[in-house]
């Protein structure tokens, strides 16, 4: 398998790794990327060179490759996939978000029912992978919760994180689709999947309360991180990347709470926060039979039964780390592979990350305009596309 990767990041450059060494005949070939931050650590991880093209479409026409991975910036995948797509590549992987806007979605389910289908396209929406979720289907599929009624989740980040968000190039909403797409997009999909349907309402508040002016710490002051040892610093920003987290020129908020109400009847509160000194990434997921509850961070998953308050399951360590997803991008890896061979379906397709993606987008709306959103026009839009799920 011949892979090729536009847009050679951090991020981009370990997933890659991690599809090389879960199918040892994969071959490095061309990348484009004026600034290949991720270069070095993939040639290193792999032991094979990889060489530079001045466009994507030189480097599909020339290297002809199996697989493209898109890593570049955000608003850069809607034309790096229909090019792709335009050339016949077989398999395109696209980071998360797939795109940043209302428009760009449409535009690429039309590109993708142009193409006779989504298969071909590939997203790195994660957390679908994690062991947390799959003891938490196992509970849901089993009966244990039985039909889920409400959810309590969050995603709150440290503010080594958060810092990095005001600093690079994600703190422009044009650029990544605004913070609760660009990094909470992982939560909504997995709680879509929870429920099972698509959010038809949702209400949103938040604003920028903590990475102002007047809460700048101490000159020199360095936020504690974890260690990424042997990998690109995924918190250092590289392109487009800016001087300054307490006085950034970006129009993130650093805080959000977001209400969704989903077909059925089914309600989800979701709070993220990017200065959080102790992280945490939680569920309380509550059902007409019993309750279950994890922790992505801190790696514990337990199910109770609601009559009888019995404690079904109790998983105090689900293993996994925080930098590779808790456990899921290895994951992950190993289902590509087998995906492209044939022999596996996958947990999350794009057209889940499209529904994800334009929920959070929506959730933006509502907290701009201070109202609640109907998504059912949106939805009937989405459905006019033929792009068939299977």
């Amino acid at each position: 398998m011949k892979i090729c990767i536009v847009g050679l990041g951090a991020r981009i450059a370990h997933v890659t790794a991690l599809l090389c060494k879960a199918n040892p005949d994969a071959r490095l070939a061309g990348f484009v990327d004026p600034a290949p931050a991720g270069r070095a650590s993939l040639e290193a991880a792999t032991g094979q060179a990889m060489h530079a093209h001045a466009t994507l479409e030189e480097m599909l026409k020339a290297d002809q490759p199996d697989l493209l991975m898109v890593g570049s910036p955000n608003f850069m995948h809607l034309d790096h996939i229909r090019t792709a797509l335009d050339h016949g590549t077989p398999h395109i992987f696209a980071e998360k978000p797939v795109v940043v806007s209302e428009d760009e979605t449409f535009a690429l389910l039309d590109a993708l029912e142009k193409a006779g289908g989504h298969q071909r396209v590939m997203v790195g929406l994660v957390l679908r992978y994690a062991p947390l979720y799959r003891a938490l289907r196992a509970s849901l599929d089993s009966g244990q919760i039985g039909d889920v009624v409400s959810i309590e989740a969050a995603e709150h980040i440290g503010p080594y994180h958060g810092s990095f968000f005001m600093r690079d190039w994600r703190r422009h909403s044009r650029y990544s689709g605004g913070f609760m797409l660009e990094k909470c997009c992982h939560d909504l999909d997995l709680y879509q999947g929870v429920v099972g349907a698509r959010a038809m309402r949702v209400a949103s508040f938040g604003g920028r309360r903590s990475f102002v002016p007047e809460n700048r710490p101490p000159e020199g002051t360095r936020f504690p991180r974890p260690e990424t040892p042997g990998r690109v610093d995924p918190f250092e920003p590289r392109w487009n990347g800016g001087a300054s987290d307490f006085d950034s020129d970006g129009d993130l908020v650093d805080h959000q709470t977001a209400l969704i109400e989903y077909e059925g009847g089914a309600n989800l509160c979701f709070h993220t926060n990017m200065y959080v000194p102790d992280e945490f990434r939680r569920f309380a997921v509550i059902g007409t039979k019993g309750m279950a509850e994890g922790d992505f961070i801190r790696n514990f998953y337990r199910a109770h039964d609601a009559v009888t308050g019995k404690r079904l399951v109790d998983m105090p360590d689900l293993g996994g780390t925080h930098d590779g997803h808790y456990g899921a991008d290895e994951a992950m890896a190993q289902d590509l592979i087998a995906h492209m061979n044939g022999d596996l379906g996958l947990p999350v397709s794009v057209l889940d990350a499209l529904e994800a993606g334009l929920t959070a987008l929506k959730i933006d709306e509502a907290r701009q305009r201070g109202a609640v959103i109907d998504l059912a026009p949106t939805w009937d839009r989405f459905d006019s596309y033929d792009v068939k799920r299977n």
